[in-house]
């Protein structure tokens, strides 16, 4: 299989990416190894929505060209290399993300995303492991600039600037995503995740169980499948990981699937249905693995809301289910994979600044009742 190697992500204040590895797999064989496609039931959860009309800012190493995501890449940032529009990627990890979010393939072909009809804004603040560009500013651009949902499979200190943009996300009614890091760097969960009104998300294996390389701890909400994930990759090609990243792109699809069939439902309110629905795992109730649950997109869309919105557009094609691939499945805990996809690191932030946010994050974190 194709592997995409990535650093994990260090605990909160620094941190290192790996090159891509291996070369394109082929277009007619993804599909078949999107093996969350089946056991989150996006066929059925894309006759419900396909994220049409909800814009997904992707705050990562950029997002480069690729056939799976034709026509869904808006003109973005980079604050890499100021003037750029965050089209190009080196590195690979963000063009992963946004086709777990948005990739729409052909037929039965290529990367399906959980919201193929939705658009990517791409936010490069990443080329290839630590930059200097912090999370603050790139965050605040994506809220003035119309995202809906904002994925943050990146990881770092958080600063005052960075805790303004989240506050403002929240305000401007913007739902935020992110990874809770990865083991062994990560020891606990990581900022942004840990910060109260970003939804923090852990990854689990095949057979819905959390996948070893999970940072935990109580300020986790969902978990979504992360181990063995195929999505796109560089110069058109495909590549396949492992990591809390991969989970936080999909919770962000599942977002994007909701506000575009309950656009009246305000952030905290989608954050609210997709805990309330989540397939409780773990310990009874809200625990430091899961969080609420595993992602369950169908029960999730299934929920209802004030106003839904018009039926999704037909342009999706959806995969067929997989048997045997229902998130109720439990089995032995999955191995870790050789590749592994953690959270990017944000760079700038000073160390007694993160420890303290962090501090006040895990004191303060916000734990949702199921409404």
């Amino acid at each position: 299989m194709i592997r995409r190697p990535l650093a994990v992500l260090v605990a909160a204040l620094a941190g290192s990416s790996a090159a891509l590895y291996g070369g394109p797999a082929l277009a007619d064989q993804v599909r078949d190894k999107q093996w969350h496609l089946g056991y989150l039931k996006v066929a059925e959860a894309h006759r419900i929505s396909t994220g049409k009309g909800v814009t997904v800012a992707v705050i990562d190493t950029g997002v480069a060209s690729h056939p799976d995501l034709s026509g869904s890449i808006l003109k973005g940032t980079d604050f890499v290399k100021p003037g750029g529009t965050g089209q190009s990627d080196v590195d690979g990890h963000g063009t992963a993300m946004a086709g777990l979010i948005a990739g729409h393939g052909a037929g039965q072909n290529g990367v399906l995303g959980i919201a193929p009809d939705a658009k990517i804004l791409p936010v490069r603040v990443l080329k290839s492991g630590p930059a200097t560009a912090k999370g603050g500013p790139a965050i605040q651009w994506a809220v003035d600039h119309g995202a809906d949902v904002i994925n943050l499979s990146v990881g770092g200190g958080v600063d005052p600037a960075t805790l303004d943009a989240l506050a403002a996300a929240a305000k401007a009614n913007v739902v935020v995503v992110a990874a809770s890091g990865n083991k062994p760097s990560a020891f606990g969960v990581v900022a942004p995740a840990i910060v109260p009104s970003v939804i923090a998300v852990t990854a689990v294996g095949k057979q819905g169980k959390l996948d070893p390389i999970s940072a935990t701890g109580p300020e986790v909400d969902l978990a979504a499948p992360g181990a063995d994930i195929e999505s796109t990759g560089l110069k058109s090609g495909y590549d396949e990981s492992t990591g809390t990243s991969d989970a936080s792109a999909i919770v962000a699809g599942a977002a994007a699937l909701i506000r575009s069939k309950y656009p009246s439902l305000s952030a905290t309110e989608v954050a609210e249905l997709l805990e309330s629905t989540a397939d409780d795992k773990g310990a009874p109730g809200l625990d430091d693995d899961y969080g609420h649950g595993v992602l369950d997109l169908v029960a999730a869309l299934s929920a209802g809301g004030a106003q839904p919105s018009a039926s999704p557009s037909a342009t999706a094609t959806a995969p067929a289910a997989t048997p045997g691939s229902s998130p109720s499945n439990a089995a032995a805990p999955d191995t870790e994979s050789a590749g592994s996809n953690g959270p990017l690191v944000f760079g700038g932030a000073l160390a007694v600044v993160a420890v303290l946010v962090g501090l006040v994050g895990f004191l303060l974190r916000r734990r949702r009742t199921n409404p």
